[in-house]
């Protein structure tokens, strides 16, 4: 999703911006009080007597007396450059709200483009967006948009620019289009925001305005694009005094009525509940809230996309769950994050909150499974005048167990604390994070889940030389506690694999604690017009271990990471915008083994066409590297040279039919390695509220050297053994979109995928696995029952979902949800087409969820 902030933050946004003053006027109680004219980049709101009536028309009495702000200026594509259309704002406040009317001129009324759409859905539309920093801190805030068609979007703001699009606010906002243009009038309740106890406040304040047909920007006052972040940026509203206490709590109350399909007894069978909970947002004071959520369910939530996951590393997918997404951006401390590559490895990785039991599969259980029952959670979020900010979360999940009452998840606690000190206006910081797992373990979960597990880490950022330059840097203590069991399950899976016979790592079958660190140190040129870099270097000790409540891919590893790149930002003959950047990566463990060195170069240009073209590629494996994960715990192999070519284009999202395509090529391994990915697909929106995409996805991947298992013979000797393996994987997927006004919408989703592949030509590991030439790597592998009929995988999964959401009140919300999945594994390829695949899959007997759920905002 492309909104403004997300586009300042690419080509790279940050100044900040002072405001002149003038002094008020003694206020009159029958006229709106008005405050001073607006400057280039301040402005004094004007306190309404009388509140004005949210209909997109400026009649109220306030508007005729209210300053108008008129200096708006282009920033994008031409930054400085006038603006196509004029437009001009009116700012004014009570003790409860804050209220804004723009007027966004324009010659061709009938042009406007304007889409209905799910609230807090990007359409592509003309649209008119309120950047407001209630701290004033220049580093936090809150962005209230709305397009021609009424469409609501809304998102809070942390560290300059991260935005978090789960936050909801409730307010309100009507707009018009008439002969001079098209008009957006906001109503913000105070309460909505944090700010300060001060009698008189100033906020950071920018409105922005996108003229979608013309990919124009303009707004007041002017974004600069050479700088780092947005909300350092963000003009001055002054002249707000006296407002009052705002209300203290904030409840969402809701009752689900379920039926869900679920596996008992190895058998589906159909269970039907009536639930209530309910969150609740306590305003402990102007600038620390308290969020809590009791007995959540989040069955409006799309399910995940389909994967089949053949590498030795877990699979990561988003949060899409309202209450953890919100606020997520203060509770982010990375990990082997740097400029080049950045996994989403982290301290906090909320989906390990309520997930699916996981030792359902262990103790003889097949899905599906209801994820695990969250009793309840609560997120203390503070923001304090010295530029601290503190970020607290709880959250305790209820013992799972089969009707036989064997544990298939314990009862857990997860708590975070994050926090962090902010000097200089935001340009230096320091934080500390703590994250902690206790689990009420027994004879059933010791053996396979730490009893507890704690991490700490502390970090660091300072900009220097007029804020253009940063180093940053972190250091992280992790420790887990369990059974020998459990320990040594931990020190020997994909994340460590202690066991390696080449690695000299200290195995001890003894431990009942794993504990391990990781340092991370970063310095690059964060603005400027057209050269920005990074370098870093990142290091995880090999018994660093965060996965009980964060994402670790692996441990025992170094690396050292450098981008640059080139950005120009003007219009020229043939482009509007145009990027390149170049990668070098080199990575080792931590006690010197190369594992990776390449060089990527990649290419972004936006033509004047408004279509956009990337491209580019890598090199790997330059020089002697290694696999020390390929053989799954076995000795590190010898890697080949490498070369990874890729295109994406992407049409003009403002034609009613927009075409997509991206190609991936792969090949290694001097050709024995290849693989090939073609994803098309077409949006196509018609009568301004219908919207569609049809994607497909191909790939054919072969593989010669794809692992196969792990095997002991009579000796008890192992034999770590790979194939060739040919494999293609199919996907489409299918979304919908009905709205039938801005509060009221209607979205289907569907997606079959299948994944076939056969294996041949199974050969074990021989005793030189780092030698240079390929064949001497392999041996025969004298076992027939392994060798005579290695098989394959016909792996499918079909998900769908329809959703009805209306938000018959602000913050008020009815759902109406039916979910659709079903899946089927088969031990050998099979001969079916994908569509012969999918027949298949429909025959299967379908997992279905059906629910309503109704939430009621109150506000006291």
């Amino acid at each position: 999703m492309f909104r403004v902030s997300a586009a300042l933050l690419l080509l790279g946004l940050g100044q900040q911006l002072t405001a002149q003053t003038a002094p008020p006027p003694r206020p009159d109680r029958t006229m709106p009080v008005r405050i001073g004219a607006p400057t280039d980049s301040g402005v004094s709101a004007t306190r309404a007597r009388t509140a004005p009536v949210i209909d997109g028309k400026d009649d109220d009495g306030v508007w005729r007396e209210a300053p108008v702000i008129s200096a708006f200026t282009q920033w994008q594509p031409t930054e400085g450059k006038q603006p196509r259309f004029r437009t001009e704002a009116k700012v004014a406040y009570d003790a409860a709200n804050l209220y804004v009317f723009v007027r966004a001129f324009d010659a061709h009324p009938d042009s406007i483009i304007r889409l209905l759409e799910r609230r807090d859905t990007f359409t592509p539309s003309d649209m008119i967006w309120l950047f407001i920093d209630s701290y004033h801190d220049r580093r936090t805030g809150y962005e209230f948009g709305v397009n021609a068609a009424g469409v609501k979007m809304d998102l809070a703001v942390s560290n300059g620019g991260n935005e978090d699009d789960a936050w909801d606010g409730v307010w309100d906002v009507a707009t018009q289009i008439d002969t001079l243009g098209w008009t957006a009038e906001f109503r913000i309740p105070l309460s909505q925001m944090r700010y300060s106890t001060d009698r008189t406040h100033t906020f950071g304040f920018t409105i922005d305005r996108d003229i979608y047909r013309y990919a124009e920007r303009v707004s007041w006052p002017v974004f600069s694009q050479s700088k780092p972040d947005m909300a350092s940026q963000l003009g001055t509203l002054d002249g707000i005094d006296d407002l009052e206490a705002p209300r203290r709590i904030e409840a969402l109350p809701y009752a689900v009525t379920k039926s869900a399909t679920q596996i008992v007894n190895n058998r589906f069978r159909t269970q039907n509940s009536v639930t209530v909970g309910g969150d609740l947002k306590y305003r402990i004071a102007s600038n620390l809230t308290l969020d809590a959520t009791v007995n959540p369910d989040f069955g409006q939530v799309e399910s995940d996309p389909a994967v089949l996951n053949l590498g030795a590393y877990e699979s990561f997918f988003d949060e899409r769950r309202p209450f953890f997404v919100a606020g997520r951006g203060l509770f982010r401390f990375d990990v082997n994050c740097s400029a080049v590559n950045c996994n989403s490895e982290g301290l906090y990785y909320s989906r390990r909150i309520g997930r699916t039991p996981e030792l359902a599969g262990i103790y003889g259980d097949t899905v599906p499974l209801q994820p695990t029952t969250i009793l309840g959670a609560a997120k203390l979020l503070g923001r304090f005048p010295g530029g601290l900010t503190l970020g607290v979360l709880d959250a305790t999940t209820k013992r799972v167990s089969s009707p036989r009452d064997t544990t298939y998840e314990p009862g857990t606690n997860f708590a975070v604390v994050r926090a962090k000190q902010e000097l200089r206006g935001g340009n230096t910081g320091f934080g500390a994070m703590l994250t902690a797992v206790n689990r009420s373990n027994d004879v059933f979960s010791s053996p396979y889940l730490a009893s507890s597990a704690y991490v700490g880490a502390v970090d660091f950022r300072h900009r220097f030389f007029s804020n253009n330059y940063e180093i940053s840097a972190s250091f992280d203590e992790s420790r887990i506690e369990g059974s020998r069991t459990n320990i040594l399950a931990t020190q020997t899976n994909a994340v460590h694999y202690f066991q390696r016979p080449d690695a000299g790592l200290p195995l001890d079958s003894s431990k009942t604690v794993l504990s391990g660190d990781a340092e991370e140190v970063h310095i690059g040129k964060v603005a400027g017009q057209h050269l920005m870099f990074e370098t870093s270097y990142l290091r995880r000790s090999e018994g660093f271990e965060i996965n009980d409540l964060g994402y670790l891919r692996r441990a025992d590893q170094q690396s050292w990471n450098t981008w640059a790149g080139f950005f120009d930002r003007r219009e020229r003959f043939f482009y509007k915008r145009f990027q390149l950047n170049n990668n070098w990566w080199q990575y080792w463990t931590a006690d010197g083994l190369p594992l990776e060195a390449a060089y990527n170069s990649n290419s972004h240009i936006t033509l004047k066409n408004d279509w956009s073209v990337h491209f580019g590629g890598t090199v790997g494996q330059l020089g002697r590297t290694y696999d020390d994960r390929a053989a799954r715990g076995g000795p590190a192999i010898r890697q080949d040279m490498y070369l990874a070519p890729w295109l994406s284009i992407s049409g003009n999202d403002r034609k009613s039919i927009v075409p997509y395509f991206s190609l991936n090529y792969f090949r290694g391994s001097e050709g024995r390695n290849t693989s090939l990915n073609l994803s098309p697909e077409v949006d196509y929106k018609m009568l301004g509220r219908f919207s569609s995409a049809l994607a497909f996805s191909w790939s054919h991947n072969v593989t010669d050297n794809q692992w196969y298992g792990r095997f002991t013979d009579g000796a008890n000797i192992p034999h770590y053994t790979f194939a060739h393996l040919d494999q293609t994987t199919t996907s489409a997927t299918l979304r919908l979109n009905y709205t039938f006004a801005p509060s009221v919408s209607l979205q289907a989703y569907t997606q079959p995928f299948v994944s076939k592949g056969t294996y041949t030509d199974v050969r074990q590991l021989s005793s030189t696995p780092r030698a240079d030439n390929y064949v001497d790597r392999y041996a025969a592998y004298n076992n027939s029952q392994v060798t005579n009929n290695p098989g394959g995988f016909n792996f499918k999964e079909f998900q769908s979902n329809i959703v009805f959401r209306w938000e018959y009140k602000p913050g008020s919300t009815f759902f109406a949800v039916w979910n659709e999945g079903r899946q089927g594994y088969d031990s050998i390829q099979g001969s079916n087409t994908f569509r012969g695949d999918v027949t298949d899959l429909l025959s299967l007997h379908p997992t279905n969820t059906f629910l309503i759920k109704m939430s009621y905002w109150l506000n006291k």
